[in-house]
C-alpha cells in the first residue's frame, strides 16, 4: 500500500471527528438560542459561519479519505477547515474582548433573530417586553467564560485537531 494511501487513510479519525465537533459546537449554540431563549446578537450569528462553512469543508475531507480521494486533497481539505476554526477564535477573542471591556465592540449590534415579532401590531409589544442582546454584555457566562469565550476554546481545540489530521501518517 502506498504512503498516500496510509496518510489518506491516518487523516479519517481527524475528519470526522473534526465534522462531528463543528456540528456540535454549532448545535449547542443554535440550541441555546431556540430551545433556552437566548436571543444571539450579530457577533454571535457572525462566529457561527466559520462553522456553517467549515462542516462541510470537513466532511467532505472526511469522504476523501473513506473512499480513497488523494492525501493532498484530504489535507487541503483538513487545513482550510482549520484555518477556518482560526478566522472563528479570532471573531471569538474579538467578541469576548469587547464583552469584558478590553476594547469597544461595534456601535451597531442589533439582530432579527427569534423572539422579536415581524407583525407590526406586536412590535411596540416586543419592544416593552424585550431588550435586543448586546454585543458588549454577556447572555450568560459558565465557569467565568461567555459564549465568546468558550466558542475560543472550541475553534482552537478543533483547529488543533483539524492541523493534527493534516499531519497524520500511519506508523
Amino acid at each position: 500500500m502506498s504512503t498516500a494511501v496510509h496518510d489518506r487513510k491516518s487523516a479519517l479519525p481527524y475528519a470526522l471527528l473534526l465534522t462531528l465537533g463543528m456540528a456540535a459546537t454549532v448545535g449547542g449554540a443554535l440550541g441555546f438560542e431556540h430551545i433556552g431563549g437566548y436571543i444571539p446578537c450579530a457577533l454571535c450569528l457572525l462566529e457561527r459561519l466559520p462553522y456553517y462553512y467549515g462542516i462541510p469543508v470537513a466532511a467532505l475531507a472526511a469522504a476523501s479519505a473513506a473512499f480513497g480521494g488523494p492525501a493532498w486533497v484530504t489535507r487541503g481539505l483538513l487545513l482550510v477547515a482549520g484555518l477556518m476554526m482560526l478566522v472563528g477564535a479570532a471573531m471569538g477573542v474579538y467578541h469576548a474582548g469587547a464583552e469584558w471591556g478590553f476594547w469597544e465592540g461595534p456601535s451597531t449590534c442589533a439582530t432579527s433573530a427569534q423572539g422579536v415579532s415581524s407583525n407590526v401590531g406586536d412590535l411596540l409589544g416586543d419592544l416593552d417586553a424585550k431588550r435586543p442582546p448586546s454585543c458588549s454584555e454577556a447572555a450568560l457566562r459558565v465557569l467565568g467564560l461567555s459564549f465568546a469565550g468558550w466558542n475560543v476554546i472550541a475553534s482552537l481545540l478543533l483547529a488543533a485537531i483539524a492541523f493534527a489530521g493534516v499531519r497524520a501518517r500511519k506508523a
